[in-house]
């Protein structure tokens, strides 16, 4: 049971690329942790119990959403959902975003609402394990960057691929998440927005990366061979 070096190095760079979109949806959270922000030893502690609970849950997710995709996923169907996604996300960037606005968006988000009740209480807790918790609970949040990566979890149909993938995407996102509650002072509202912004240029890597996966045209870490990595998978069951 092996761990591709594609999975590591794919999952890792949509992390690290897709920090641009963790500081402009999750800094404002990051800033009001529970922790004393006049004292380096405590951002520093806070910024690693915090981070280490949003890489926990998801790896979590990936295993869980792995094992599922082991379970409905064929591997012949792997190149045909990754571009699937790819063209998915391509087309949500080209179409007016008004076509996006569905009424079943409040009831969907109605199991979360117990989840962000108590994340508040957390907020008013002084200990340090309550930053913690708030990382992992923080990783089960709604979040289309975290959807996107756990649909390659599901792709890799493998409970240990999928753990993986997300692991090292959550590692990928720890630099950026980790400097925002360090050094979050500096970093203002005219900043978070602008990192905001570039979210599309996210989006549009992302699908570029899933189309190409998709097309297994045999480029290590880019495009690897479906033939490979069904092999792999297959595996690790």
């Amino acid at each position: 049971m092996t761990i591709s070096i594609d999975i590591i190095v794919s999952a890792f760079a949509i992390g690290f690329a897709g920090s641009l979109h963790c500081l402009g949806m999750c800094g404002p959270l990051a800033l009001s942790l529970p922790i004393s922000h006049n004292n380096n030893f405590s951002r520093i502690t806070g910024a690693a119990l915090y981070n280490t609970g949003r890489i926990l849950s998801y790896t979590i997710l990936g295993i869980v959403f792995g094992s599922l995709g082991g379970l409905i996923i064929a591997p012949v169907w792997q190149s045909s959902l990754s571009l699937a996604l790819g063209f998915i996300i391509l087309f949500y960037l080209v179409i007016p975003k008004r076509y996006f606005h569905f009424s079943a968006a409040n009831k969907i988000n109605k199991p979360f609402l117990l989840l962000r009740r108590h994340l508040g209480n957390l907020f008013h807790s002084k200990k340090q394990s309550s930053v913690f918790v708030i990382g992992l609970l923080n990783g089960f949040l709604p979040c289309g960057l975290v959807y996107l990566a756990l649909s390659s979890s599901v792709i890799a149909a493998s409970s240990l691929h999928g753990g993986a993938f997300m692991l090292f995407f959550g590692l990928g996102t720890f630099p950026a998440m980790f400097a925002i509650v360090v050094l979050g002072n500096y970093l203002n509202q005219s900043i978070r927005l602008r990192l905001r912004k570039a979210v599309p240029v996210l989006l549009f890597f992302m699908a570029t990366i899933l189309v190409l996966r998709g097309m297994g045209l045999g480029i290590p870490f880019l495009s690897p061979s479906f033939t490979h990595v069904s092999t792999v998978a297959a595996s690790c069951r």
